[in-house]
């Protein structure tokens, strides 16, 4: 930006000019290659567009969804329910971590 400010009036002009050139050249260049040209807007779709679009892309979730859920075999995990502790299982991992607990402090740690 700095360099902008110590240029002569003529580099200015110059710069002017080159730069549009280049902006006619890459409007040239879009509209030869097919493009839209550069700056222009693309087309909105309709509110209707995006819900057509919306309900397909959900029919393709579920389909793949449900092709997944059919393909689960017992032995797989995440088909399985998931075990439980029994109370007595619990009140004894609960004992061993207090053991544990005591035995860091007795040793003077303030960490396990």
């Amino acid at each position: 930006m700095s360099d902008l400010l110590n240029l002569s009036t003529e580099q200015l002009r110059r710069v002017a000019d080159i730069k549009e050139k280049i902006d006619s050249l890459q409007y040239e260049l879009s509209r030869v290659l097919g493009g839209r040209a550069p700056g222009k807007r693309m087309a909105r779709i309709s509110a209707a567009g995006r819900a057509r679009i919306a309900e397909a892309q959900r029919r393709r979730w579920a389909e793949y969804n449900s092709a997944r859920d059919s393909k689960k075999v017992a032995g797989r995990p995440g088909s399985r329910p998931r075990r439980t502790l029994s109370p007595a299982a619990k009140a004894k991992i609960a004992a061993a971590a207090r053991a544990r607990c005591a035995k860091a402090k007795a040793a003077g740690k303030s960490r396990l």
